[in-house]
C-alpha cells in the first residue's frame, strides 16, 4: 500500500478519535448542566450528511466534509450561525439561560478533554514502549557543530554535560532547548578536556530561525568510509567501514573535517592510520588525485539509542513531564507563525499527515495523535471568535464586568472568527500545494 494512502489513513482515524473526545468534552457537561445539545457530528454535513439518527432528542451523524465537528448546543450563537432562535424568549434548557460559570465549564471541555488525552496517550506510550536514551557517554566523539553554535563558543566535539543545570537524556535535544526554551547556560567539555559553560544570548533561538539552522548539535560520528570502486583507496586496500584515526599526523574527528583536510592540503602521499574490526590499528598508505580526493565517502552508522523500559508510576511521571514540554515548546514557537517566513511555513493537513510514519507503527501512530491532540488544545483556547478560547474570552468578560456582550455584537465576532480561521487554512493548505510543486 502507498506510503500514502497509509498516512491518509493514520491521520483520518486520528482525527475522527480527537474530534469526537473534543465534542464530547463540550456535550457532557452540557447534559450534565440540562442544557439542551440538538446536534452532535463527526466532519461537517453541508447541505447533507453521509450518516445521521435522532436519540433523545440529539442527532448524531457524520458530515461529508472532514474539517472538524461540532456539537450544536440550544440557545448559543456559533459556527452553524442559526440565530431564529436567539430572537425568541429563552428558555430554561438554553445555553444562554444558564448561569455564566456553567456555560464557561460547557465551553472549556473540549480543551480539556484534548489537553488531557494528549497527556494520558504519552503516559501510556511510555509504559508500553519505555523510552530511548542517547546520553553523553553514548557519543564518545561529542557533537558537530554549526557555524552558529561556534559563534558562542562551542567547538566541534564538544560534549554536552548539562543545560542549566541539568544533564539530557538525548543529547540531541539541545537543539529542541535551545531554539525554544530559553536556554541560559551549557556546560561542555571541549575536545581537550576543558570543562566550560558557554552562555547563550537571550536571542539564540531567534538567530537559529532567521538563519534556517534549527539543527545547530549533530552528532559527531567516527570518521567510517565506504570505498568508491577504481579509486586510490581501492588500491590502496581501504575497506568499507575503516575509520580513519589520522591523516599525515593529523588527527581527524568527523568525515566532513577529512574531507575538507584533504582538498586543502593536497598531499602528494597519505600515510592513513586506520582502525579496522578484527584487526585494531593499521597504516595505509595512498596516493591521492590531483584535487586531493582520495575516492571514499561517509559510511553512514546508525546512531546507537538506549532502550529503557519504565514501571507504571515512572511512566506516569515520564509521560506528565513529556506533555508538559510538548505544550510549552508548541506555545513558545508559536510567535514564529506571525513573521513572513513562520507565516510561508504554517502547514495544512498535508503537513499534519506528514507527522504519521510510512508503515503502520502503533507508537508512532499514537505519538502523532497525543502531540495533534494538544496542539488542538492549545489552538482551540486562542481567544479567536469561533474558537473555544473565544467564547471563553467572551464569558470572562461577563463574569468579571456583570454584563453580556449583546447578540448582534456575538454575531458578528463569530463571522469575524469564521472568515480569519477561512484564511488561516487557505494560507496552510496553500503552503502544502506551494512546497509540493515546488519544494
Amino acid at each position: 500500500m502507498s506510503p500514502i494512502i497509509i498516512k491518509g489513513i493514520q491521520l483520518l482515524l486520528s482525527l475522527s478519535l480527537l474530534v469526537v473526545l473534543h465534542e464530547l468534552g463540550h456535550f457532557i457537561p452540557a447534559k450534565l448542566f440540562k442544557t439542551r445539545v440538538e446536534k452532535f457530528y463527526l466532519f461537517f454535513d453541508v447541505k447533507f450528511s453521509l450518516f445521521k439518527k435522532k436519540i433523545g432528542g440529539t442527532e448524531y451523524g457524520i458530515g461529508w466534509l472532514p474539517l472538524g465537528g461540532y456539537v450544536k448546543i440550544s440557545g448559543m450563537i456559533d459556527e452553524s450561525m442559526d440565530t431564529e432562535q436567539m430572537k425568541l424568549p429563552p428558555q430554561p434548557w438554553e445555553f444562554r439561560s444558564k448561569p455564566a460559570w456553567q456555560r464557561l465549564i460547557i465551553m472549556l471541555g473540549g480543551v480539556f478533554v484534548n489537553l488531557v488525552l494528549g497527556f494520558m496517550i504519552y503516559m501510556m506510550i511510555h509504559f508500553v514502549w519505555g523510552k530511548e536514551t542517547l546520553t553523553t557517554e553514548a557519543v564518545p566523539n561529542g557533537m558537530a557543530v554549526s557555524k552558529l553554535a561556534e559563534s558562542i563558543g562551542f567547538e566541534n566535539g564538544d560534549k554536552i554535560l548539562e543545560v542549566d543545570g541539568q544533564s539530557l537524556d538525548v543529547v540531541l535535544d539541545i537543539n529542541r532547548f535551545l531554539f525554544m526554551r530559553s536556554v541560559k547556560e551549557v556546560l561542555v567539555q571541549h575536545p581537550n578536556g576543558v570543562k566550560e559553560t558557554i552562555k547563550v544570548p537571550e536571542d539564540f533561538g531567534t538567530q537559529m530561525f532567521e538563519n534556517g539552522d534549527l539543527k545547530p548539535f549533530n552528532v559527531l560520528r567516527p570518521p567510517s568510509i565506504e570505498v568508491q570502486p577504481n579509486t586510490p583507496a581501492e588500491a590502496a586496500g581501504l575497506l568499507k567501514g575503516d575509520v580513519i584515526i589520522s591523516t599525515n599526523g593529523v588527527a581527524i574527528n568527523s568525515f566532513s573535517f577529512l574531507v575538507n583536510h584533504l582538498r586543502e592540503q593536497k598531499y602528494d602521499t597519505l600515510s592513513l592510520e586506520i582502525k579496522r574490526d578484527g584487526e585494531g590499528l593499521i597504516t595505509k598508505s595512498v596516493l591521492p588525485r590531483e584535487d586531493g580526493t582520495i575516492g571514499i565517502q561517509f559510511f553512514n552508522n546508525s546512531i546507537e539509542f538506549t532502550h529503557v523500559d519504565l514501571d507504571l508510576s515512572e511512566s506516569i511521571a515520564a509521560g506528565f513531564s513529556y506533555g508538559y514540554w510538548t505544550l510549552y515548546d508548541y506555545a513558545a514557537q508559536f510567535k514564529y507563525v506571525f513573521t513572513k517566513k513562520g507565516a510561508s511555513q504554517v502547514g495544512g493537513f498535508a503537513a499534519i499527515g506528514n507527522l504519521f510514519p510510512e508503515t503502520w507503527n502503533w507508537r508512532g501512530f499514537w505519538s502523532s495523535t497525543a502531540l495533534i491532540s494538544i496542539i488542538l488544545a492549545f489552538m482551540n483556547i486562542l481567544p479567536i471568535p469561533a474558537l473555544d478560547g473565544g467564547h471563553v474570552m467572551f464569558l470572562l468578560y461577563e463574569i468579571i464586568s456583570g454584563r453580556k456582550p449583546n447578540d448582534r455584537f456575538m454575531e458578528y465576532a463569530q463571522m469575524f472568527g469564521f472568515f480569519l480561521l477561512l484564511a488561516v487554512l487557505i494560507l496552510a493548505n496553500g503552503n502544502d500545494i506551494y512546497r509540493a510543486i515546488f519544494g
